[in-house]
């Protein structure tokens, strides 16, 4: 899909709207057959055409009455944190409303935009927004930190819409609060978290933690990975796995898998990455034997080269001089983790 925005629209007017947004935001305009010129897109039926487009777009712009569009997206919505952003607009151009995923998805950013753009007024319903308090899943978002349990964060927003403070545990500061006194307070253990109404945890490790507390996940930690020729992604994942949990590892807190560059090819690899979904990186020998490794293997100096590829591999990620979790092996895969400083 070449745009990550498309524009709707049923009328005639609607379409002539749909068309400036569409050329201001750089969108894909799709109007109905009977009302499209060149540079739109024609279709016969907004129903068919939604449930074709609906998640191929970042965004979506109607140019409709709300109750059409809410019928015709109700099918297709799955869950706060992946569905597409979508705002309805009137076919004057007078308002723009946040309709679904005002937050992650930039509903209420993009209604905002409108209203920079077409001069329309910005309708924007989420409490947050109207309250003034700060959004948590934006701040999340913002500062490349990932959501856990997304249900987590109505019980945050709730406390803070009360007035109540929401404690954090943030050990190694991933999370800026600067400015948000009145809103949290930081405590030094997660012990102190049932003192309040609810909490959020920003960490690495894995904690078990009471309902009302969010956790937030650094992408701080990288994976490195060797393997035999052949080796399945099965048994990659296996071993990848056990390392995760047996240390107490957050997966979502990996933000790479690295190897050796001979590698490349390696089937089983790209697709444990690819289920991971995690972007690969592949080091050449010469990248790996700058790094100093905690285990090193004359069967792999033999074979590939190098010292090791694993440790080496997620040090190099990592931009680290220090193994977090040391190699450790199956049968064909071994596999290490570093943590970015």
């Amino acid at each position: 899909m070449k745009n990550c925005i498309a524009t709707y629209a049923l009328t005639q007017k609607g379409a002539e709207t749909a068309r400036k947004i569409a050329k201001l935001l750089q969108a894909d305009c799709y109007a109905l057959q009977r009302y499209a010129v060149k540079s739109d897109i024609p279709f016969d039926s907004l129903k068919d055409i939604v449930a074709d487009k609906f998640s191929r777009y970042e965004s979506h712009v109607f140019v409709a009455a709300s109750g059409i569009v809410v019928r015709l997206i109700a099918p297709y919505l799955k869950s706060k944190d992946i569905d597409p952003a979508v705002v309805v607009v009137d076919q004057n151009g007078e308002f723009a409303i946040s309709l679904v995923s005002g937050h992650l998805g930039g509903a209420n950013e993009l209604a905002r935009l409108l209203g920079d753009k077409i001069g329309a007024v910005p309708v924007i319903t989420t409490a947050t927004d109207c309250s003034g308090v700060p959004s948590i899943d934006l701040m999340a978002r913002d500062q490349g930190l990932v959501i856990g349990a997304i249900g987590a964060i109505k019980h945050i927003n709730s406390a803070m819409l009360d007035g109540e403070k929401v404690s954090v545990y943030d050990p190694d500061g991933y999370l800026n609060l600067t400015g948000l006194n009145e809103y949290f307070v930081v405590v030094d253990s997660v012990a102190k978290l049932p003192e309040f109404r609810c909490g959020i945890v920003v960490d690495w490790q894995v904690h078990d933690l009471p309902e009302r507390v969010l956790t937030l996940y650094p992408r701080c930690l990288s994976l490195g990975v060797g393997c035999r020729r052949g080796a399945s992604a099965d048994e990659i994942l296996k071993l990848v796995r056990s390392v995760v949990v047996e240390n107490g590892l957050a997966m979502d807190s990996i933000f790479s898998v690295g190897s050796i560059d001979a590698k490349k090819d390696e089937a089983g690899l790209l697709e444990a990455a690819a289920i991971l979904g995690l972007e690969p990186k592949f080091f050449s020998a010469d990248e790996l034997d700058e790094i100093e490794v905690a285990n090193p293997s004359d069967m792999v100096m033999k074979h590939m080269g190098v010292a090791g590829v694993c440790e080496a591999a997620a040090m190099k990620l990592a931009g680290a001089t220090q193994i977090l979790v040391p190699k450790t092996k199956s049968t064909r895969v071994t596999a290490a983790i570093a943590r970015k400083i």
